[in-house]
């Protein structure tokens, strides 16, 4: 043990993203404090609940402090949902799967070829309308794979087949698109700086495309999978008539295969600039600021696994902390990287919850009580 000036003087950040499917990034952070607390009472605390861009991330905008607004916009089956976005000081934290997300359907419900994005454009109108100058836009998580036309119909773009009717709902209904006219989209885009926040890098279409790498995810067959392939496919033709060679060129962009694609639609449609969802978000958050107080950061997911070290959270606050030359060590639900892995990433250490409780079922169900017991053995390894 050290001597307790040591002990006193440190100051932790727990800066961890949810535990999906049983803690919110806001329910983690207290338990992690919690269990350190139980070792060391005195330690000095400082909770920044991250995102990368997906679910969650208007919750850890309200926990740093945005406003939280709610807002009745159409969801991914067409029925009406309540969103939330985060709005504080001109800035407007807009979460995709809020409107149009996996969680709002039923369960067991899947919706690949049908699911819309509607609801997402209605959202974004929803933040411009409470005067939002600069909205960033997490895409993740998402039901959908449509490109995000129905995000840009809602927002007045027109997508028609040959007979000169709006096409279908969904990735599917772009099969029949003949004409598309982006000229009625809200005009007040062009005066506003939109940021795609996402944790992907993937293009439209292809192999790596938003069909084949997340479609199986949404309830896609094979079949579905090259269906919609060749429906954004055909939509990507059909852009570029209406809008010339700048739509093939965002199909391969970065982020444009983001949440079925609302990436592209975003990038083609509405201006937007990408960038990682764990860098932005840290930066709205303030985590460079936390970080300059902290002498110990504490990070984790669910799932630490290779998914991890491509553009989750953990992995930017790991590198956000490792430049600055602090600490870091993860908690999370299951392990399932080598510790050379993590000392890549800057992690020093992890703590899963299934070195306490072997059963995932039970890991899930009891997820907070056993992260404090993580995190009371992490505060004995670091804080003592």
């Amino acid at each position: 043990m050290t001597d307790g000036a040591v002990t006193e003087a440190a100051r932790v950040l727990v800066a961890a993203d949810k535990f999906k499917g049983s803690l919110t990034a806001v329910q983690v952070a207290e338990r992690v404090t919690a269990g350190l607390r139980h070792v060391v009472p005195g330690v000095a605390v400082e909770a920044l609940p991250v995102a990368d861009g997906g679910d969650g991330t208007v919750a850890a905008a309200v926990a740093a402090g945005f406003e939280r607004r709610e807002v009745r916009v159409t969801g991914p089956l067409g029925e009406p949902v309540t969103a939330a976005f985060a709005l504080r000081d001109g800035t407007a934290v807009v979460e995709m799967a809020e409107a149009s997300g996996l969680q709002l359907l039923p369960e067991g419900v899947f919706a690949p070829l049908t699911a819309t994005t509607y609801g997402s454009g209605e959202l974004l109108r929803a933040a411009l309308d409470a005067g939002a100058r600069t909205l960033v836009f997490g895409v993740g998580g998402s039901a959908t794979t449509d490109g995000g036309a129905g995000m840009l119909a809602a927002l007045g773009a027109r997508f028609l087949d040959a007979d000169g009717k709006p096409v279908g709902p969904g990735g599917g209904g772009l099969r029949d698109l003949a004409t598309a006219d982006l000229s009625g989209l809200d005009p007040r885009f062009a005066d506003v700086e939109l940021v795609l926040a996402s944790d992907v890098d993937n293009p439209l279409t292809g192999p790596k495309g938003a069909p084949a790498v997340f479609g199986p995810q949404k309830g896609a067959t094979p079949e579905d999978v090259a269906a919609l392939d060749a429906a954004l496919t055909r939509y990507v033709e059909v852009l570029e008539r209406a809008v010339g060679p700048r739509a093939a060129e965002a199909a391969l962009a970065p982020g444009a295969g983001g949440a079925g694609g609302i990436g592209y639609g975003a990038l083609v449609g509405l201006g937007a600039g990408f960038r990682p969802g764990i860098e932005l978000m840290l930066d709205i958050l303030g985590f460079t600021e936390a970080l300059d107080r902290a002498t110990l950061v504490i990070t984790g997911e669910g799932s630490l696994d290779e998914q991890t070290l491509h553009g989750k959270a953990p992995a930017g606050v790991a590198a956000a902390a490792r430049a600055a030359g602090v600490e870091v060590v993860a908690v999370c639900g299951r392990l399932a990287l080598p510790p050379e892995a993590l000392g890549r990433a800057g992690i020093r250490r992890a703590y899963p919850l299934t070195d306490l409780e072997p059963d995932p079922a039970k890991c899930i169900a009891e997820a907070g009580p056993l992260l404090e017991r993580a995190a009371a053995n992490l505060a004995r390894d670091f804080l003592l």
